[in-house]
């Protein structure tokens, strides 16, 4: 199955865990090398939309805040500080792969509103036939309640998938995929490497938190998965600690968990 190299437009999700150090700052040579990766896949021909956390923890490492925020206002001033961190980021490493870079910040209530959501699904069509690569996160500084707040970029990348049409989601993680217990606790947990439905069973087996820098945990992917593939878009959990393990699935090659899109 050439599951990149049939793919036209895909969406990359990446957490927080996978953009950060252990100390909060923002792993530059880890994002640099997701960069390159991503921006030879635009040269390959796909379109990629870039659905990336990190804009808290770019914050608090921008004013030495100290200490993970707890407070919604809080948090939501970090995420204000840090977006723009962020987006500069992005914008320098992309601009040095000869790639244009576009922010859209996102609330849920976009997606109950018809008049919106289309507008949304135009501009991000409008910038892919431009080329730019849009990179997506919620809009953390003004999300408060369950109308306008996605509960993580997990299931942000779910929606974004659906708005663009995307042909397929990966979703890059700090664990190589779906495990049939928990792996940090038990050597003997075996990686399930696809999943063709998505029932009791397959959620019963996931639990806990993400780590302490993110907010996702295997719960909130498999939700995320569930969106996706009931919209006819498949998905991948992959380990995000190196991002040229994409290049395996460019070339064929099956990494992380694969969930089989329901046919339309």
């Amino acid at each position: 199955m050439g599951y990149l190299r049939d793919s036209h437009r895909i969406v990359v999700k990446v957490g927080t865990s996978t953009l950060t150090h252990n100390t909060g700052h923002l792993n530059l040579r880890r994002i640099e090398k997701l960069v390159k990766v991503l921006s030879d896949m635009k040269n390959h021909g796909i379109q990629v939309v870039l659905v990336s956390s990190g804009a808290v923890s770019a914050g608090v490492a921008k004013v030495g805040f100290g200490r993970i925020p707890s407070s919604t206002e809080e948090k939501q001033a970090m995420a204000a500080i840090g977006q723009s961190e962020l987006m500069k980021m992005y914008d320098r490493f992309f601009s040095d792969y000869g790639h244009t870079v576009a922010q859209i910040l996102m609330t849920k209530d976009v997606l109950s509103n018809p008049v919106r959501r289309s507008a949304a699904e135009n501009t991000f069509n409008r910038l892919l036939e431009m080329n730019c690569i849009p990179i997506v996160n919620e809009n953390d500084s003004v999300s408060t309640d369950e109308l306008t707040k996605f509960g993580g970029n997990d299931i942000l990348s779910a929606y974004v998938s659906q708005l663009c049409g995307a042909d397929v989601l990966l979703n890059l993680s700090d664990i190589d995929g779906l495990y049939d217990s928990d792996p940090r606790t038990n050597p003997e947990a075996k990686l399930i490497e696809r999943v063709e439905t998505l029932d009791d069973s397959v959620f019963a087996i996931a639990g806990g938190a993400g780590s302490s820098r993110g907010t996702g945990g295997m719960i909130a992917k498999l939700n995320a998965a569930k969106i996706v593939t009931e919209s006819g878009i498949p998905m991948f959990i992959l380990n995000g600690k190196d991002p040229e393990i994409l290049y395996e699935l460019l070339d064929g090659g099956h990494i992380g968990t694969y969930f089989v899109a329901d046919k339309k």
